[in-house]
């Protein structure tokens, strides 16, 4: 397969990839606490990671690099992560979970507005709206419940999430794009590691339910995100602008609203089908050919 083809294929297998982090937290976290499967999933990580770089005698970055990678980890991973499964753990719903991470390729556009200088089309703008929008009303209509009460630590939380998502997708486009996408990956995942295991340690008792359930949610949550999901996120990021990369992940609910209903039976609603449809449409203006960024 030529280069061009497989990037072009990547966002398509990435969005699928990444919409099953909220699956595969919502079958595991009944069985361990978030911190502590983030830091099991982690070292499982590493060790594959570090089997690959030697058999594919991948580069090592410099130190200087390899600190650039810790950041990224620290963000991408630990903050995203972490916040995420804390947000779950913490009985914030997934949908609302998913609405405020949902925030972040407009967050990441403005960001990326004012940190380097990417300039957005007026087209590109209303299509960062639309997806937003798109996302916002899909999850909206399948919350039912009128006596909803979410912790203050669980928004915490998720913000920390949306924030570290944002700036982690911008740093890397600024200090990664020279750095081999599995050394590189390994630096991320021992920085995260760290994180996670000073969290698990002082803050969580440690108890695992070890269980089939939790353990092919463990598998799928190294093998599918943390090491397919992100070596195609991390070559998006160096392949194209951060704005773009950021508005596919606007797919990721549609995306988990469709499998939900696949595999668990949850009936779509016109609202949600029509929201959908807006959301790709969103997309699509982000991305659509001639609607290039232009830099300051």
């Amino acid at each position: 397969m030529s280069h061009s083809r497989f990037a072009r294929l990547v966002p398509l297998f990435f969005v699928l990839l990444w919409s099953t982090g909220f699956i595969g937290a919502k079958y595991a976290l009944p069985y361990i606490e978030p911190f502590y499967l983030l830091f099991i999933r982690m070292l499982l990580t590493l060790a594959v990671f570090t089997g690959l770089a030697l058999v594919y005698r991948s580069q090592w970055p410099s130190l200087r690099q390899g600190g650039h990678q810790a950041v990224v980890g620290f963000l991408v991973h630990a903050c995203y992560l972490g916040g995420v499964f804390a947000a779950i753990k913490w009985q914030m719903p997934a949908g609302i979970t998913a609405i405020i991470v949902g925030l972040q390729p407009l967050l990441t556009a403005l960001i990326g507005w004012q940190w380097l200088g990417e300039r957005l089309r007026s087209l590109q703008w209303i299509g960062l709206i639309l997806g937003l929008l798109g996302v916002i009303a899909i999850l909206l209509s399948g919350q039912n419940s009128d006596t909803l009460i979410i912790r203050p630590e669980a928004i915490v939380a998720a913000l920390l999430a949306l924030v570290g998502i944002s700036l982690g997708t911008l740093y890397q486009k600024r200090f990664g794009g020279q750095v081999d996408l599995l050394t590189g990956s390994i630096w991320q995942y021992l920085a995260t590691a760290v994180v996670m295991g000073i969290l698990a340690f002082f803050f969580e008792e440690r108890h695992v339910v070890w269980s089939p359930t939790l353990l092919l949610a463990l598998g799928w949550l190294v093998f599918g995100l943390s090491i397919s999901a992100i070596l195609l996120l991390m070559f998006m990021i160096r392949e194209g602008e951060a704005a773009r990369v950021a508005s596919y992940f606007y797919l990721v609910p549609p995306v988990t609203t469709l499998e939900a209903w696949i595999l668990f039976g949850e009936s779509l609603n016109w609202i949600q089908v029509a929201a959908i449809m807006v959301t790709v449409c969103g997309v699509y203006l982000v991305l659509k050919p001639g609607a290039k960024i232009r830099s300051a």
